[in-house]
């Protein structure tokens, strides 16, 4: 809420909230204060609402299909919109409702080359849009692709293109309503870019809202709210020279002890960790060895004092709330991936807790 400066804030929770569970989640930060959600489906964001969460839910992927923009519209979600099909969808799906006008935002693309409206298009688009009697112009928006790097000129370039698309729709007389472009990226640097147009009134943080840095080059001071741990359910001696795992991919350097963990790349550990990563065990970081397999990993300990049925952190804190003792960032770039990459594929199978919510 600080980096917000007192613009709305629109919480992202798409992929079940990053991993951490949507309803949970979302509860939590709407109690926090947050003033509406983003998912990315229509399917997301009707899973929200079954669960009685009656926030206000941008879709960020908008309508796809006649099914979904008939949720959107039952639902009183709002729809971003990329381009003619997707308004065409949700006007019908607002006619076949008697002509109750659906809330949209659009998306205009200003350098992600993803989705959204061609800035060549954006005026044309959004004077369609602000006249379709079925469609409630409540919001632009952009995605920036680069705000996480030292260099900002790129996000300057995107908002100076994207405040041209705002400027015009104010020249029509047009209210452009909630304008919206900062991601969590974004948010660290608005200091930074405060003094560039357009005004925003809205920002979309995502990943931080997770304690996870959004920029290397500009951390906060966050805490992980998400830390993934596993058991030791096998201590074996090993001697020099001999293989753990497969493809003997390890070779013990000298006799030591292998911590087997009930957890594997069908849990979200990635295999690229395999000989790469580590793990925090008995006060320690304690190495892979050998191939991460689909349910466990074997952990080299040597004499440490680990015993059956200790937990190992594989990213996070150790205790709820505590400061990382290994952080997501460190373990994502160990396996040679991205944070957001770790915590989306914690598998179904791995118990949750939830701590505080």
């Amino acid at each position: 809420m600080r980096l917000a400066a007192g613009r709305r804030v629109i919480a992202v929770v798409k992929a079940d909230a990053y991993g951490h569970g949507a309803a949970p989640v979302a509860t939590a930060l709407v109690a926090a204060g947050c003033n509406g959600l983003a998912t990315w489906s229509v399917g997301e964001a009707v899973a929200l609402r079954d669960a009685g969460i009656t926030a206000p839910l941008l879709v960020l992927a908008g309508a796809r299909d006649a099914g979904e923009a008939d949720e959107v519209v039952a639902r009183e979600l709002t729809a971003v919109l990329h381009d003619p099909q997707g308004s065409a969808l949700l006007a019908a799906a607002a006619r076949r409702r008697g002509g109750a006008k659906v809330s949209v935002h659009v998306e205009i693309d200003t350098g992600m080359s993803r989705m959204g409206v061609p800035l060549t298009d954006a005026e044309s688009f959004l004077a369609r849009v602000a006249g379709d009697p079925a469609l409630a112009l409540a919001g632009v928006m952009t995605h920036f692709a680069r705000a996480d790097e030292p260099d900002l000129a790129p996000t300057r370039a995107q908002l100076h293109a994207f405040a041209d698309v705002v400027a015009g729709l104010h020249r029509r007389g047009v209210p452009p309503g909630r304008v919206h472009a900062a991601n969590s990226a974004g948010l660290v640097a608005l200091a930074e870019l405060a003094a560039e147009p357009p005004r925003q009134d809205a920002v979309r943080p995502g990943l931080l809202l997770y304690g996870a840095q959004p920029s290397a080059d500009r951390p906060c001071a966050l805490r992980p709210v998400m830390s993934l741990r596993a058991p030791v359910v096998a201590l074996r001696r090993v001697r020099r020279g001999e293989a753990v795992g497969y493809a003997a991919l390890y070779r013990a350097r000298a006799d030591t002890r292998i911590a087997t963990l009930a957890l594997g790349y069908a849990d979200g550990v990635p295999i690229s960790a395999s000989g790469r990563g580590s793990v925090w065990l008995a006060g320690a970081r304690r190495p892979i060895a050998g191939r991460v397999s689909m349910d466990y990993v074997g952990v080299e300990v040597g004499d440490a004092a680990v015993e059956i049925g200790d937990a190992a952190i594989v990213f996070g804190s150790e205790t709820a709330g505590g400061p990382a003792v290994l952080p997501v960032e460190e373990a994502a770039a160990s396996a040679g991936t991205i944070s957001y990459e770790l915590l989306v594929r914690v598998g179904a199978r791995v118990r949750r807790e939830l701590h505080g919510v």
